[in-house]
């Protein structure tokens, strides 16, 4: 079942350094947008409970108890889609998968707007989460496959950029469309949402497998293709004859290869490790704090939508956030980068949970600034830490191992306020904590991936 066979030594088309060598144009970024704008209906989706847990509390008559299980939901759906879609795009391929995915958070919005009684509520997310929770890695995969090594990490940030302004647009979405009925107004949110799938299903359609998956796989003739058309476009796009293709980089065959078996084999044991606590501990700080903000803020005497307009406003920090982590990501390396946004979110998480008198907006602004910078490192690392024959599972069972972290973040927070004392601080200072030890995770044991190429950091 776990054994490999390796059936070349030399990739014959040269797909590697072909991919390599091609120039950034519009063709890229097209595709770029494509995925990125997947990202961004996922996030509004995901971000979505955050802003309806009050309106949906009241609703339900939801207990402090019922409220995080229902918001652990959503991070146990995550976890399944995270294994068994990256699984499936590494042994069947990225384009296929990210397309199917779409359709099972779809229904699960759809459903979720019909849902008559908790339980039904806390199934249909948690197959929103299947769903969300699928195409991340593979989203991962595909620009990490496409995007030359000089500015993968970039654009890799970028598009976890995209989770911020998801967020913004959760919040904005929920503001407009709430009022419009007043005790289902959530159902109708959920709606709105389910129809983004339509839109993003349909812009989707034309993305390409990818070539390195493709060569991998020993399908030689339909990488030739693709990769030909690819260069074709570019070209157009560039205005001249392209580069010719150097041999940096020489890559071998993997047939029939379980990449599960390819994650902790001792060869990439010690990155599957770090990956996995470095996701654990950063979800289990992270959503530990944002599920229950709104939720805070409305027991401080916040109006239900109050309390929604003030997160969506201090929300607007992550725009600078991703943006500067982006392009730290690129000049100071994927360790530093890291490390300074874990960091700082776990000062600022700390202030945020014992806040200033007049400063509260300040202290939040600033926090989103490091969680949503924070996220696009994540994102930006975590692929590049595996081959191509286990990218997208390696990038899954991270995130899986992160949603073991956010399911029990929300949990613990809901026991924390229900039975300590002064338990809105210590819920700050348990996210604190959490970032810290992600932090030393990634000094520890993480290598530096910043301007190789996929291949070589892989060897």
């Amino acid at each position: 079942m776990f054994s490999g066979n390796v059936v070349s030594n030399r990739d014959p088309l040269n797909v590697v350094n072909r991919l390599e060598r091609l120039p950034m144009t519009s063709y890229q970024n097209r595709l770029f947008g494509v995925v990125a704008t997947a990202w961004l209906a996922d996030q509004i989706n995901v971000a979505l409970l955050a802003f309806l847990i009050v309106p949906v509390t009241l609703y339900f008559h939801l207990s402090v108890v019922q409220i995080g299980i229902l918001a652990a939901m959503t991070y146990l759906g995550q976890g399944i889609g995270n294994v068994i879609a990256s699984y499936a795009a590494d042994k069947w391929g990225r384009r296929g998968v990210f397309q199917v995915i779409i359709v099972v958070w779809g229904i699960g919005s759809f459903l979720a707007a019909v849902s008559w009684n908790p339980i039904s509520l806390m199934v249909f997310r948690c197959l929103i989460g299947i769903g969300v929770g699928g195409e991340a890695p593979i989203a991962q995969a595909i620009l990490s496959e496409f995007i030359p090594a000089k500015k993968r990490g970039q654009y890799i940030a970028w598009m976890e950029g995209f989770w911020t302004i998801g967020y913004i647009l959760s919040g904005v979405v929920t503001l407009l469309v709430l009022p419009l009925l007043s005790r289902n107004g959530w159902r109708l949110v959920f709606v709105a949402v389910g129809l983004f799938a339509i839109v993003v299903f349909l812009a989707r359609r034309n993305i390409p497998e990818s070539p390195r998956w493709l060569m991998d796989n020993g399908q030689i003739d339909k990488a030739e293709e693709v990769l030909r058309g690819i260069e074709k476009k570019v070209e157009q796009r560039w205005g001249r004859a392209l580069p010719a293709a150097s041999d940096t980089v020489i890559t071998e065959q993997h047939l029939h290869t379980n990449p599960i078996h390819t994650l902790w084999n001792r060869r990439y044991l010690k990155r599957t490790l770090m990956a996995a606590g470095l996701w654990f501990f950063a979800l289990l700080g992270y959503f530990g704090l944002t599920s229950w903000l709104t939720t805070l803020l409305h027991a401080h005497g916040y109006s239900v939508v109050s309390s929604i307009g003030f997160v969506t406003l201090i929300s607007l920090g992550g725009i600078p956030g991703f943006i500067v982590a982006a392009w730290l990501l690129e000049r100071l390396g994927r360790k530093p980068t890291m490390a300074i946004f874990l960091l700082l979110s776990a000062t600022t998480a700390y202030f945020y949970g014992h806040p200033t008198t007049g400063l509260l907006f300040i202290e939040g602004f600033l926090m989103q600034f490091f969680f949503f910078g924070m996220w696009c490192v994540l994102y930006a690392y975590t692929p590049e830490l595996y081959p191509t024959r286990a990218r997208s599972s390696g990038a899954g069972w991270a995130s899986a191992f992160g949603r073991v972290g956010a399911i029990l973040g929300p949990v613990i927070v809901a026991f924390m306020l229900k039975s300590t004392s002064g338990g809105e601080g210590a819920v700050f200072t348990l996210g604190a904590v959490s970032f810290v030890i992600a932090t030393l995770l990634v000094l520890v044991l993480g290598p530096e991936t910043k301007g190789k190429i996929l291949e070589q950091i892989a060897d």
